[in-house]
């Protein structure tokens, strides 16, 4: 895109505390591993290990873990300039290891405190994609201020991206959530969902691709990527849709396989390539992932995302 830095990622920064072993409940949970999460952060993360320039905005309270995950940010690459410690409490989520869909919990403190001042306004010229999520979108101040922040990026010439990772424990307000999802994705937006999370945002217990996709293009969404878990994704813009099926992998955890997803589909389409293939180095980074309990390695060959491409 011929930008000084590939991408921001405004939302929440926090610590999964992820069981040690696979389990259906909390309940059945006694040991857990402490892992930096939260699915803006995993994206930067993911995408600083593939060698794109990234910046994280985001809020971690003035405590121990807060300092932890800065300084963790960091050493992975990524500019913390944008990241702020606040009095309220480091934001922690218990999270069951599974190989569908996780169970968690959310103790939610400094995450949702992000101000204004804390984003680069005079980057933005610079600035390629500006991306979000619902859990960072999902409670005030935060909200308001990402919402700002994206509507003078998109002036900018700046893309647009969420991932619409709707959950009730995280915004209760389903309607609310739903205004919210359409005023960001009216404005060219990157947009992806899983079945999962289309089904709790809109109550659709069924959804169709073809549904799904034609939702978000008629909001004004530019480009759409379904996931369908193990079952592929589908990919979508105004000329072209696309359905990349799923694989056979050994998974050893799905916590952040859609944040890694989309991390190399974002590469991909930073370095041009096709709407397909930017789904399949989607695919090749969540492999990757679902084969990993915990965070990736430090670094990942970017051109490993390819390794698919004829």
């Amino acid at each position: 895109m011929g930008r000084s830095t590939d991408i921001l990622c405004a939302g929440e920064l926090l610590v999964d505390l992820i069981t040690a072993e696979f389990v259906r409940t909390l309940d059945e949970a006694s040991l857990f591993r402490r892992i930096p999460g939260g699915s803006p952060a995993n994206l930067c993360m993911n995408m600083a290990r593939l060698g794109c320039k990234t910046i994280l905005a985001a809020s971690v309270g003035n405590d121990d873990m807060g300092t932890v995950l800065k300084n963790y940010v960091a050493r992975l690459g990524v500019d913390v300039s944008c990241i702020t410690q606040v009095d309220d409490p480091t934001t922690l989520i218990l999270v069951t290891r599974s190989a569908a869909v996780s169970n968690f919990q959310p103790y939610r403190g400094a995450d949702s405190m992000l101000s204004i001042r804390q984003f680069p306004y005079g980057r933005f010229d610079d600035l390629s994609i500006f991306h979000t999520t619902c859990f960072g979108l999902s409670k005030n101040p935060s909200r308001d201020v990402i919402l700002q922040a994206a509507a003078k990026a998109q002036r900018a010439g700046v893309q647009l991206s969420i991932d619409a990772n709707y959950a009730e424990k995280i915004w209760p307000d389903r309607r609310e959530a739903q205004r919210t999802v359409a005023e960001y994705s009216r404005l060219g937006t990157l947009v992806k969902v899983s079945d999962v999370d289309f089904t709790r945002l809109y109550g659709d217990e069924n959804p169709t691709p073809q549904n799904v996709i034609d939702h978000f293009l008629k909001m004004g969404a530019k480009e759409v990527c379904f996931t369908l878990g193990e079952h592929g994704c589908w990919v979508a813009n105004e000329k072209e849709r696309h359905f990349l099926p799923g694989r056979e992998v050994e998974v050893k955890d799905t916590t952040g396989a859609g944040d890694a997803f989309w991390s190399g589909y974002l590469t991909a389409r930073l370095d041009e390539k096709s709407l397909l293939e930017c789904a399949m180095a989607g695919r090749r980074m969540a492999e990757l992932k679902l084969g990993h309990f915990g965070p990736l390695p430090d670094t990942v060959e970017r051109e490993s995302l390819y390794v698919d491409f004829a």
